[in-house]
């Protein structure tokens, strides 16, 4: 019986030694960057680490598109020497699908993350984040296929339970099944929009004591106090931002810079490593967002909301730090009565964005304080929010052609993925070209012609073979 004992202990000291060299290998961070879809891309990465972050992680990657799609994996992998130590993370609910992306990732990263904390309602419909925690076989079959199928670790990224015990359950299971470190973000996955709340540091604490393992915390990091609060009161071993970092990158510096220091910096880097103007517009208003609130930067706001080019991008940019220099170097007074100092940041610094309490939200909806927001076009007329996004994407891009036909929003019916539009089958243009090759059709919606062409080679054949016959 102690021999039994003495082995187990012996493989629970190999197994914490391993864990510990992977949080080593890591370079032991403690200032960690979420990934954050459409918006932990490159260059972001790369300005967060200029400015305290020791560890990023890629936005979610969806494992099944990075498996076939050469250009998503291409964009999705770019990275400089700079940007290490990196975690990619996949989204997914098949194990080897999972593992192929895993290993097609393997060489550009330092461990590989399983999101299993996305509350989103794509997430439900795809069955991966936070809605693979009712299934936990799933989950122990997923880690220990890419635990044992990679070279480099295996981490998990989740969301807790409303009990403590069922989280630390939750956790020895991952941990059992070869996750060799976690993040907990500790709010539920009901907790979001408006209903997010403060995360649950107890939650956290409890999962770090329960397990072996390296743990990380996620949540109510709005500053550099609060990240070391939290490793005070919880022992993770690093605390990662997402929020907290898109309002304010050099929050790991613990400092508030004037909002068009990093965003100068961020649109340099996005010169050498280019990004979407969708995210590049996202991190400029969270940047800019306390001063866009103001009457006498509503100019500036629409030039953000309906422009796409860079040079757009720097003109506000340098038209806040123009209006706003003065004020910030202290050669002009700012307004007393709109600032109180004791309370407040002046709101051309980058700060956190702080959300109303549910209750409160709530509380409005029950009263009925809440108004439905009300959209005009130019000429003052009332429309729908779903015209007025409209009218912008069109001012953002007047030479596009707007009578191209609406993609459907219907899903697939053999995938998640969003279905072709004139598709006979009513599936995505892979699972098309899969359903042709095997029962020998053509869809002409996909311009997959494969029962023609094979005709075709038919009839070719048969022409050659008279031909032969003749001879």
């Amino acid at each position: 019986m102690s021999e039994v004992m003495s082995e187990s202990a012996h493989v629970q000291d190999v197994t914490t030694k391993e864990d510990s060299n992977v949080w080593e290998d890591l370079g032991s961070p403690r200032c960690i960057v979420a990934p954050m879809v459409d918006a932990s891309e490159l260059a972001w990465r790369l300005l967060s680490r200029r400015h305290g972050a020791e560890l990023c992680y890629t936005p979610m990657l969806h494992s099944s598109v990075f498996c076939r799609d050469p250009k998503y994996r291409r964009e999705a992998l770019a990275s400089t020497s700079e940007d290490r130590p990196l975690i990619v993370q996949f989204c997914g609910s098949d194990p080897e699908i999972l593992l192929e992306a895993a290993r097609l990732a393997e060489p550009y990263c330092d461990a590989v993350d399983i999101n299993i904390g996305c509350p989103q309602a794509i997430a439900k419909r795809g069955h991966y984040g936070a809605f693979l925690q009712d299934d936990w076989d799933l989950l122990q079959r997923i880690v220990s296929t890419l635990k044992h199928g990679l070279h480099v670790p295996v981490t998990c990224k989740l969301r807790v339970f409303p009990e403590i015990s069922r989280t630390i359950e939750y956790a020895r299971m991952l941990e059992n099944a070869g996750a060799s470190l976690l993040t907990v973000h500790g709010r539920t996955r009901e907790q979001k929009g408006p209903l997010t709340g403060l995360a649950s540091w107890e939650h956290i604490k409890a999962v770090r004591d329960a397990v072996k393992i390296p743990v990380v915390a996620n949540g109510n990091i709005q500053c550099m106090q609060d990240l070391q609060r939290c490793i005070e009161e919880t022992r993770v071993q690093g605390v990662m931002s997402a929020e907290g970092n898109l309002y304010n990158p050099c929050i790991f510096e613990s400092r508030y810079p004037a909002c068009w220091e990093p965003a100068l910096e961020y649109l340099n880097l996005v010169e050498q490593h280019p990004a979407p103007a969708s995210y590049i517009r996202g991190h400029l208003f969270k940047l800019f967002h306390h001063v866009l609130c103001l009457a006498e930067n509503q100019e500036e706001r629409e030039n953000l909301a309906t422009n796409s080019t860079m040079e757009a991008f720097r003109a506000v940019a340098c038209a806040l730090r123009d209006r706003y220099l003065p004020y910030h170097e202290g050669r002009l007074m700012w307004r007393k009565e709109q600032v109180d100092y004791n309370l407040e940041l002046p709101p051309w610094l980058c700060q956190p964005y702080v959300r109303e309490p549910p209750q409160e939200h709530t509380h409005k909806l029950q009263e009925g304080a809440t108004q439905k927001r009300k959209y005009k076009d130019e000429d003052g007329n009332e429309i729908s929010r779903k015209r007025s996004k409209k009218l912008k994407r069109i001012a953002r891009r007047p030479n596009r052609a707007t009578s191209a036909s609406k993609r459907s929003s219907d899903r697939c019916h053999d995938c998640p993925n969003p279905l072709g539009f004139k598709c006979e089958y009513k599936l995505c243009r892979q699972c098309c070209r899969t359903k042709c090759y095997v029962e020998n059709l053509d869809c002409a919606g996909h311009r997959n012609l494969t029962k023609t062409r094979r005709q075709i080679a038919k009839e070719f054949e048969a022409k050659r073979k008279d031909i032969q016959n003749v001879i």
